[in-house]
This record gives C-alpha cells, sequence and structure tokens, in this order.
C-alpha cells in the first residue's frame, strides 16, 4: 500500500489554512492542523498597502486591492495544494474601514469561496491576546498588536482577557497622518495611546509586542548586540534597554550595517513603529518587553480548540509531538520525563514550576536527532532545539532544552559550541541541563532508547559511610553491569559533588 503522506507529518490531523489581509501585508500561513501547537508548513506574503493613503481618502488604492486579490488567487491554489481542509479568511482594519471595503471583501470572497471574517478593532485584539495565551506560559501583563493601520492593545492575566482597545496608530498609517513627521507621529500617538487608561495597570508587569514592525525592531536589536539565538518568539528586553534602543531607532541611520537584517520594505516604517511602543511604554512603565512571533492568527486558530486543548501546555505538547516524529520511542521519552522528576530532589534540586516543565521537554526532546551521524548528534540535538518552533518558552529556556540534550551526548564539560547558549541559559539553568545530561548519560546505557526499563531504576539514599546515593538495578538487569556504565555514573558524580555507586540487588 503507497501511502500520500509524509511519515513526517504528525497523523489524525489536517492542514488548514489562515489568510490574513492586513492594512499593510496579505498573508497566507497553511499550518500541519488544529494543535495547541500548530506547525506551519507553509507561510507566504505580499506586501500589498491596502492601507496606504487610507487616512487621507478613506479608499483603499486601486492598485493595492489589485495586487491584494492577486494574491488571494495565488493563495487559494497553494491552500488547495498542500490539501488544505479549511480556509480561514481575516481582514483587519483597512478593509473595514475603507468606504470600498465592502466590494474589495465580495471580490475576495469570490476568488477565495468562502466568507471572510472582518475583524472589529476588539475582536483583533482579542485575537492578538488569544495568540499571545497560545504562546507563553501563564501570560501576565498587556499585549500591543501593531498592524500598518492600528495598534490593539489588551490585558491579559492567564487566559483571562480585559475588553481591548484599537487605536489609529498601524505604522503605515501613522506615517502617513504624521507626514512622515516623527515629531507630529509623537504626538498624534501620544493623544490616542492616553484613550487606553488600562495601560497604568501594567507597570512593571510584561508588555507583549505583536506585529511585523515591531518584530523587526526586535530583529534589529538582536543585530545591533550581537545576540546569538535569532528567535524572535520569546525575545526579551528589560524597559530600560528598550526605551534607549527605541530613541536609537527614531534617530538612527538607516544605513548602519545592522539595519541590512529588516526588509528594505519595513525599514521606512521602523521609526513610526518605534514612536508608537515608545509611548506605549512611557505610559505602561513595564518590567520587561516581550516579543511574540504569534499573534491574530494564531490567536484565531486557538479560539477554535476544545477547552482541553487550551488548557494543555504548549511546550510539552510540541515536545511530545518532536518525540512522536522524529524519536525512536516516544513512549520511552515520556518515561524519561517522568523518571527524571522523581530522581532530581536526590541531588538537592527544588524545581520551580518552570524548571519542571523544562526538564520534562529536555526529556521528550532527548532522541530527536538519533539518525546523525553519532559523532554529530549532539551538534545535531543542540541545534534542531535552539532554533525549533517552539513556544510557551523563554530563550533561557530553550537554551536549557538544547544544552541538556548536547551534554547528554557530548560529556558534561562547556566548549565553544556550548557557550553562546550557556550564556542565554544563565547559571542555574546551566547547572540543570549538565545534571539532567548526566542523568541521561547514565539511563540511556540501559534502556538503548527503548521503554520497559527506566522504571525498574532508581537512586535512593546509601546507608553506606563511604556513599551518598546507590543507583539500584534489579538482579535481573545484572548483565547490563560493565565499565562503560561505571564511568558515565562516576562522570554524574565528579559534577554533583556526590558519592554514588551501582547497586545490583
Amino acid at each position: 500500500m503507497v501511502r500520500s503522506e509524509a511519515q513526517g507529518r504528525l497523523p489524525g490531523i489536517a492542514p488548514v489554512s489562515v489568510v490574513d489581509i492586513g492594512s499593510n501585508s496579505v498573508r497566507i500561513v497553511i499550518y500541519e492542523g488544529l494543535s495547541r501547537s500548530p506547525a506551519m508548513l507553509f507561510n507566504e506574503k505580499v506586501l500589498c498597502g491596502l492601507g496606504k493613503g487610507l487616512a487621507s481618502t478613506g479608499r483603499m488604492d486601486p492598485t493595492a486591492v489589485e495586487r491584494a486579490l492577486a494574491a488571494l488567487r495565488r493563495f487559494r491554489a497553494l491552500s488547495e495544494q498542500a490539501r488544505a481542509t479549511h480556509i480561514y479568511p481575516l481582514a483587519t482594519a483597512a478593509a473595514r474601514e475603507a468606504s470600498n471595503g465592502d466590494k474589495f471583501i465580495r471580490d475576495a470572497e469570490e476568488i477565495l469561496g468562502c466568507r471572510i471574517q472582518v475583524l472589529t478593532g476588539e475582536e483583533e485584539a482579542l485575537y492578538s491576546a488569544y495568540g499571545v495565551i497560545s504562546g507563553f506560559h501563564d501570560p501576565d501583563g498587556i499585549a500591543g498588536d501593531l498592524g500598518g493601520g492600528s495598534l490593539e492593545l489588551i490585558d491579559i492575566r492567564g487566559e483571562q482577557v480585559g475588553r481591548g482597545i484599537t487605536l489609529p496608530l498601524g505604522g503605515l498609517r501613522l506615517s502617513e497622518t504624521s507626514g512622515q513627521s516623527i515629531d507630529k507621529a509623537r504626538s498624534i500617538a501620544a493623544e490616542n495611546v492616553a484613550r487606553a487608561s488600562f495601560l497604568k495597570k501594567g507597570e512593571g508587569r510584561t508588555f507583549y509586542a505583536v506585529g511585523g514592525t515591531w518584530r523587526n525592531i526586535a530583529k534589529l536589536h538582536m543585530e545591533m548586540t550581537g545576540y546569538p539565538l535569532h528567535m524572535m518568539q520569546g525575545y526579551e528586553v528589560s524597559y530600560e534597554e528598550m526605551a534607549s534602543f527605541l530613541d536609537t531607532v527614531v534617530s538612527g541611520d538607516s544605513k548602519h550595517p545592522s539595519w541590512q537584517a529588516v526588509s528594505k520594505n519595513r525599514r521606512a516604517l521602523l521609526p513610526f513603529g518605534a514612536v508608537a511602543m515608545q509611548e506605549v511604554l512611557r505610559v505602561m512603565k513595564p518590567g520587561r518587553i516581550l516579543f511574540s512571533a504569534q499573534g491574530v492568527r494564531e490567536g484565531y486558530l486557538y479560539s477554535l480548540l476544545s477547552e482541553e486543548e487550551k488548557a494543555s501546555d504548549p511546550l510539552l505538547v510540541a515536545a511530545d509531538q518532536l518525540a512522536i516524529l522524529r524519536a525512536r520511542s516516544p513512549e520511552h521519552a515520556r518515561e524519561l520525563a517522568a523518571w527524571t522528576g522523581r530522581m532530581v530532589s536526590l541531588f538537592g534540586i527544588e524545581e520551580t514550576e518552570q524548571e519542571s516543565r523544562y526538564r520534562q521537554a529536555a526529556c521528550l526532546l532527548a532522541d530527536i536527532s538519533w539518525r546523525a551521524h553519532p559523532d554529530y548528534r549532539g551538534p545535531q540535538a543542540l541545534n534542531l532545539i535552539a532554533h525549533s518552533s517552539l513556544v510557551g518558552i523563554t530563550h533561557p529556556g530553550r537554551a536549557y532544552l538544547a544544552l541538556a540534550n548536547y551534554h547528554r551526548f557530548e560529556g558534561l564539560q562547556d566548549d565553544g559550541a556550548s557557550e553562546p547558549l550557556a550564556a542565554i541559559a544563565g547559571p542555574r539553568l546551566q547547572d540543570l541541563a549538565k545534571l539532567l545530561g548526566g542523568m541521561l548519560r547514565v539511563v540511556y546505557l540501559f534502556s538503548a532508547s527503548m521503554p520497559g526499563i527506566v522504571n525498574s531504576l532508581s537512586f535512593r539514599p546509601s546507608s553506606s559511610p563511604d556513599l551518598d546515593l546507590e543507583f539500584v538495578v534489579p538482579p535481573e538487569h545484572a548483565n547490563f553491569a560493565g565499565e562503560r556504565l561505571d564511568g558515565r555514573l562516576q562522570q554524574l558524580a565528579k559534577l554533583t559533588g556526590k558519592r554514588l555507586a551501582f547497586r545490583f540487588e
């Protein structure tokens, strides 16, 4: 029997498309399926500029409309080619505000063959909030989604969201209504941001920055600071540092080499996006800024999930999916996640909730590089995990996952390959990564990456004055004893300062 689906795709779900008709860009994203952590199969955008000139004319430019409709014809063909079962088209500020918006939507619906949901400002803010909830673990702060035509702001506490507000401060609109004047743009932004009275409740909390212009500001910051992990989701900057950097963006020379990281079409809007963020941060005074790669599109998909799916942990869902797709035995990976949770406290470690999540995810990912040449499994694990599209995790947490699995293959010493991520992880997570890597190095010599044995093994406090912990192995597994096993255990002993020995009983 010939299978039409690749083995690298998750079973039981079918692709879906989201078409996002924005004021600056029109985009299609085809996802592997509805999931708590959806993976992208295809992603394409066209910068149509539907909102260009809207503030002065009240209409979408005819040329921009034709470009958008042509893009939608291609997007429908792409969606059908990808075997997507549904197309979910969403339209935002330009389509809902333009006097010719209704006709454009009718024409677009005929092309796509389905109804387009024209979002109100409040709906756009709500789906932006859902996008943040879908991408961050237990978020607490205010989300701001800057598009081409509007800025949506909304308060988030866990899974609870407040009532959002939409402001006419999109990068494209602000640049036009200000006549390209930064001073006038700042005055317009300040006047509008003052309407978002709930911003003051965000003091000391997190500001979640959503939208392409703001993501490009983050990309520029990464470039200028030499940040080693170019992953947008969860990129964190302190309030003080971002406030200073935004001054640089507003007044900086776009010919500086670092600006090459930003597409030419985005560069002209970056100063106006920076002004909008400056005014939001000035009123809110957050403790930190986190950048989100997930927004309205992912938020809309999140809204379609069951309550049970919404309540699941996106990091652990994604890690488990990768285990299903790439590990020799997902069941074994799950055994490791549970087993290490029982063992880690014996080494004097009290995990936080976040650290527990990270450890479980690291175990689920511990075997995803096994198809690489044995000499390169560690570097491949480091690369795969550090640059994977995981959500629900900070950058230090991402570094911990990658380092734990690097050490599991390469040993417990630092080297040039691990140093950049170790700097991001920080001392605490570096130590936890080595501990987990050391534990996995021992237990994998018993399991051979297959389930059924891990749960019969355990560390326990020793009654011998010469030992701290015994690694207890049932007698039916006595044949596993050997020099290599002893060597791995003593590596772990050296790392932890614990006196360790095997006990076969």
